[in-house]
């Protein structure tokens, strides 16, 4: 099922990291696609640019961000909005994309990705947020769910809930990023596919599926690993619940050779066109979502 845009499924693609430049450059491998982590070119030039001109002019790009702090109360840095909005028309991105988490107060910004209170307040603040954002780029955003370790007691949503509500209010895309509901899942200890459930297929432009590490008590979402068979399952119903959708293999850490990450990122091509044949299809109870309020 297509997204409300039209957005087209680019297929199977990992992030455009340093180490793999050379490569890149020398040997243009056959991937789909490449995903931009956008500060990393917002205030750059000279190698880092010319490099991304070169993979733009070859392959399709999107672009994904850390600092958007869609939920901040913050006024929305609008200098931010303008380096981006460059960035993207630079590269003829094909969607933007950052998080739904906060990532400061008073201009300061962490570096971190730090979780959301699920409350109808923070519903309503952030779409506005959105909509102002959406504004100013002249385009849609995907926001992903972020991997969280802690909670916050006044939450009354739950986290799928108030994501898909979002969505439908501010008019924004979904990244889904399958392993952030895993690791989330056992941190917090809800049900993951009850979690893919409550997403509106409209919505999704996008997945992300990392490798992350168990601390036996916690999993920290590192992307520094290969994807595991419990998130690859989960990976194969979120498919079968949503349809086709550009497929992200994240490895940020430990970051081994361009065919290792490459390899891992076709094992979801694999695994989706064994669901193709199977015919498999979920059918959640559960397809509509609610008007938001506690």
């Amino acid at each position: 099922m297509a997204n409300r845009w039209g957005y087209r499924d680019l297929g199977f693609g990992i992030g455009l990291r340093s180490v793999h430049f050379q490569h890149i450059l020398e040997k243009q491998p056959p991937i789909d696609w490449f995903e931009v982590l956008s500060e990393n070119y917002m205030d750059t030039g000279g190698r880092p640019l010319h490099v991304l001109d070169q993979v733009a002019e070859r392959y399709p790009l999107v672009l994904h961000g850390v600092s958007l702090s869609v939920g901040s109360k913050d006024p929305v840095n609008l200098e931010y909005l303008k380096k981006l909005k460059s960035l993207a028309a630079r590269v003829k991105a094909n969607w933007v994309s950052d998080h739904l988490c906060w990532c400061g107060i008073t201009g300061l910004n962490t570096h971190d990705l730090l979780p959301m209170p699920y409350t109808t307040e923070a519903l309503r603040h952030t779409i506005e947020r959105v909509k102002i954002i959406q504004d100013v780029l002249e385009r849609p955003i995907a926001l992903e769910n972020a991997s969280t370790y802690l909670e916050f007691a006044a939450s009354t949503w739950p986290e799928s809930e108030f994501l898909a509500a979002l969505a439908e209010e501010a008019d924004c895309g979904i990244l889904l990023d399958v392993n952030n509901v895993y690791v989330s899942s056992y941190n917090h200890g809800f049900d993951p596919k009850a979690y893919i459930d409550r997403i509106p297929r409209d919505r999704v432009v996008q997945m992300h599926l990392a490798g992350h590490t168990n601390k036996g008590t916690h999993i920290i979402d590192t992307h520094n690993d290969y994807v595991i068979d419990s998130v690859w399952e989960l990976y194969k119903y979120a498919h079968r619940r949503l349809g086709g959708v550009a497929t992200l293999l994240e490895w940020d850490a430990n970051i081994p050779s361009f065919a290792i990450v490459h390899g891992e990122a076709l094992k979801a091509r694999k695994l989706r066109e064994q669901e193709d044949l199977s015919g498999v299809t979920a059918t959640p109870e559960l397809d509509e979502v609610p008007a938001y309020g506690d």
